[in-house]
């Protein structure tokens, strides 16, 4: 069963699923609670995938949840490794959502994958992956040597699967993970992939900071373009500067990880999704953000 907005009903992202054979039921998350507790009613498990820039919304859903008796909460984390406060305003709306879940002893679980391949793959001179290429990946954050964590999008079902089922994992975050790189390994894999020179266009990390400030002080609202901006730059200065997306930090924040619980799961690697790409397989993802200013605009 998957929740939906009444307005998302003939979306067709949400069609596609009930053509799949999900049951789709609209569901307001702004509307009488009990309404909410009545369909979630004899479900197990609730995995919300909400919208980023209204994660609050999250806070009624979980309400409902535990009226409804639910046995295990993964709220809306899927991204990367973080602490709870200081570096990603999102990861911080998160952390709220998290702390409400305890407050109103809901089972939960956290999971977070890292970067996704799709955000993260650079581009070609030749523009001939631009197809599935965002226009954010095409600065480097810092030297381009700090390791970050990587997932394949395609993979966190698969790993989802297996956490929701395994008790280890119940009231822990845990990080799913394929593979760990540095954008300058991932430039050099494309440029041995494809034959081309890529242009590697390093951003400093005060260039970042600055930028960061510059949006801070104007408080962007969590569903304005700004604030996508600023999470952006946010990321880049995270997981390419202080290194925070690695599972080593992780282990530090008390992750549990994929690796260790479920070392027999099958993952794509980073090579193999390139490869799909090259050979115009890939999809892009986040259409809607096509306009976004990549990391080779901030001014040095």
């Amino acid at each position: 069963m998957a929740l939906t907005r009444p307005s998302s009903l003939q979306k067709p992202a949400v069609l596609e699923l009930a053509k799949q054979g999900v049951h789709i039921v609209s569901a307001d998350l702004t509307g009488p609670q009990e309404a909410l507790e009545k369909t979630l009613l004899g479900v197990d498990v609730v995995i919300s995938t909400i919208y980023g820039g209204n994660l609050m919304a999250e806070i009624p859903l979980a309400n409902a949840s535990k009226s409804a008796g639910v046995k295990r909460y993964l709220p809306c984390f899927f991204a990367t490794v973080a602490p709870p406060k200081g570096a990603l305003l999102l990861r911080e709306m998160k952390e709220d959502v998290l702390n409400h879940i305890k407050w109103i002893h809901l089972p939960y679980t956290v999971v977070d994958v890292g970067w996704w391949y799709q955000v993260n793959l650079p581009r070609l001179p030749s523009g001939r992956i631009d197809y599935a290429v965002m226009e954010t990946a095409d600065g480097i954050a810092g030297d381009g040597n700090v390791p970050f964590a990587l997932t394949d999008l395609r993979d966190v079902g698969k790993y989802v699967a297996r956490i929701i089922s395994d008790p280890r994992t119940l009231n822990r975050m845990v990080l799913a993970y394929n593979e760990v790189l540095t954008h300058n390994q991932m430039y050099d894999l494309m440029e041995k992939l494809s034959g081309e020179k890529l242009d590697r266009r390093y951003v400093s990390p005060e260039s970042i900071s600055s930028k960061i400030s510059e949006i801070e002080e104007k408080r962007p609202s969590p569903d304005s373009g700004e604030f996508i901006v600023l999470a952006q730059f946010q990321y880049w200065y995270s997981c390419g500067v202080r290194g925070d997306n690695t599972p080593e930090f992780a282990d530090y924040l008390g992750y549990l990880t994929t690796k260790d619980l479920y070392p027999d799961i099958a993952w794509i690697s980073m090579e193999s999704y390139a490869r799909e790409v090259l050979e115009g397989k890939g999809r892009r993802v986040y259409e809607h953000l096509k306009d976004l200013p990549a990391a080779n605009t901030v001014k040095e």
